[in-house]
């Protein structure tokens, strides 16, 4: 028997299990996954950035959800740093603020954390399925065939829609649904762009566009991006995400560091003998790929200068809208706030909470994303202690 199960063995029902087992709690996780945080291990290969080291406030306002920021305000930078180097992984801030394990991997961190589970307690049951309820308990598809459990309390930390080979597949959903549960459609978060590129583009796959500034709806993103075979992918278009959701156009400025004045004069300069392309390179220092981009999205190319610096300063970026779901870092979306208490217990299925992405609330990557799963699941099982007590 246990007093809690947790479903879904992720940042999220992994945090909620290491608060409820510390506080004394018999806790079983059970995941449909052979093995645990496949997400968080694949986040980590190049860097596992798991928060960002800024004012709490700041950090705080890159949260579409307004209702989590009590959570936040307990579990954030300054507590998800402690809380790693609780586990004996020894961390370093990066220069823009995001914070790493000085191994950069996350297979250390998660080792530490599951040893750490093992000796307060918590049993992990892999490869099984949740597939919903028979009578009053949970029902389980597992290699030895259905098992059902019946915990005096419930934590769903099934993630939300994105990466579903990894486990994310939003299965629940229906599940949820039928039993009164509000959800908003699951959309693709921190998504690159699919492009149809012409022929001559293919030589610059691969290739990081820096010292630019896209913008949408708005926002300004400095970020850097990649081109690649289907689209543009990145730091700099995923913050961008929300508003290409909701169809506002996307420019790009090869130039942000100087003003649409400099970049008219800079293109007043005699051309002389040199191609147009050799022109651009020299006077505003454009590399290939940019110098590409340019032919791709503006030609024919305006011949005022003032003309041609505005092209310049707001491209347009032609694309064919947000690659699909399955290849996001995240979702938006998700179980609504009308449908859970102040404790994210589920209003429709008293003794049953839930956590991480599975909530409708959405962030930019650089640490926030894996910072939120983690404040949601302590606030969960700390709720779920109280209610046990």
């Amino acid at each position: 028997m246990s007093d809690v199960v947790v479903i879904g063995a992720g940042p999220a029902g992994l945090m909620a299990a290491d608060v409820l087992a510390g506080a004394g709690h018999r806790v079983t996780v059970c995941d449909a996954m052979p093995s645990p945080a496949r997400k968080l291990l694949l986040a980590g290969k190049s860097g596992l950035n798991f928060t960002r080291n800024e004012p709490a406030a700041r950090f705080a306002a890159n949260y579409s959800a307004p209702w989590l920021a009590p959570m936040l305000a307990a579990f954030g930078p300054a507590e998800a740093m402690d809380w790693v180097r609780g586990l004996g992984i020894e961390i370093f801030t990066g220069s823009t603020g995001r914070v790493f394990p000085v191994e950069m991997k996350g297979s250390p961190l998660l080792r530490a954390w599951l040893a750490r589970l093992a000796a307060l307690g918590v049993r992990r049951n892999q490869r099984w399925r949740w597939t919903g309820w028979q009578g009053d308990a949970l029902r389980f598809d597992t290699p030895e065939g259905t098992q059902l459990l019946a915990p005096g309390a419930t934590l769903l930390a099934l993630g939300g829609a994105s990466w579903p080979r990894l486990g994310s597949d939003a299965a629940w959903v229906p599940l949820l649904r039928a039993r009164g549960v509000e959800i908003a459609p699951f959309q693709p978060a921190n998504a690159a762009v699919s492009v149809s590129w012409s022929p001559h583009m293919a030589a610059h796959f691969g290739a990081p566009i820096k010292g630019v500034a896209l913008r949408a709806g708005g926002r300004v993103s400095r970020g850097e991006v990649v081109l690649g075979a289907r689209g543009i992918e990145g730091g700099g278009i995923y913050a961008l995400t929300p508003m290409l959701r909701a169809g506002e156009a996307l420019t790009l400025d090869l130039a942000p560091g100087r003003s649409l004045a400099e970049v008219a004069g800079r293109l007043a300069r005699p051309r002389g003998s040199d191609t147009v392309s050799n022109w651009l390179r020299k006077v505003l220092h454009l590399d290939a790929a940019k110098l590409a981009l340019v032919q791709e999205w503006g030609r024919p190319l305006p011949t005022s200068p003032d003309r041609l610096a505005r092209l310049l300063k707001t491209l347009p970026v032609r694309h064919d809208g947000l690659r699909p779901i399955a290849e996001a870092i995240s979702s938006a979306g998700g179980i609504t706030a009308a449908s859970l208490t102040e404790g994210l217990e589920l209003r429709s299925l008293p003794g049953t909470w839930a956590a991480g992405e599975m909530l409708d609330w959405e962030a930019p990557t650089g640490g926030y994303l894996i910072t939120g799963c983690l404040a949601t699941a302590r606030h969960a099982a700390k709720a779920i202690a109280a209610s046990l007590r």
